[in-house]
């Protein structure tokens, strides 16, 4: 398998849009609106599931493919989003989980836990 890369990716994205001279159409404004129809459309094959049914989505081909093809779409939209405002998505996705990071502190949890009484409930 070939590794692939983020700004390669824009490239192809790009030329593929430019035979096409989509890139007309390519403003953040309808990028962003693409985006979020993508969303959308993967947040449509969960639906009606119950949490069971989401979390076993990836076991029917057909439906697997559904989901990868959205998620698909959903990166290609977001990549070239970036590009057109110039946004390195790794580095702005890296410096926001620094400042979750620094926000969010895991909690501090006791060394030890104290067993229970087990005669106290009795």
């Amino acid at each position: 398998m070939t590794e692939l890369d983020v700004r390669a990716l824009q490239q192809r994205l790009a030329a593929f849009a430019a035979a096409r001279d989509w890139e007309q159409y390519h403003t953040p404004k309808n990028l962003a609106a693409a985006l979020s129809v993508e969303a959308s459309e993967l947040v449509e094959i969960f639906q009606w599931l119950t949490p069971e049914q989401s979390a076993r989505v990836m076991e029917t081909p057909e439906t697997a493919q559904r989901v990868a093809d959205e998620v698909a779409d959903v990166l290609a939209y977001l990549l070239q989003f970036c590009q057109v405002l110039g946004i390195d998505a790794l580095a702005a996705l890296s410096e926001k989980i620094d400042r979750n990071e620094a926000r969010f502190p895991v909690p501090e949890r006791p060394d030890t836990l104290e067993p229970r009484d087990r005669h106290s409930s009795e």
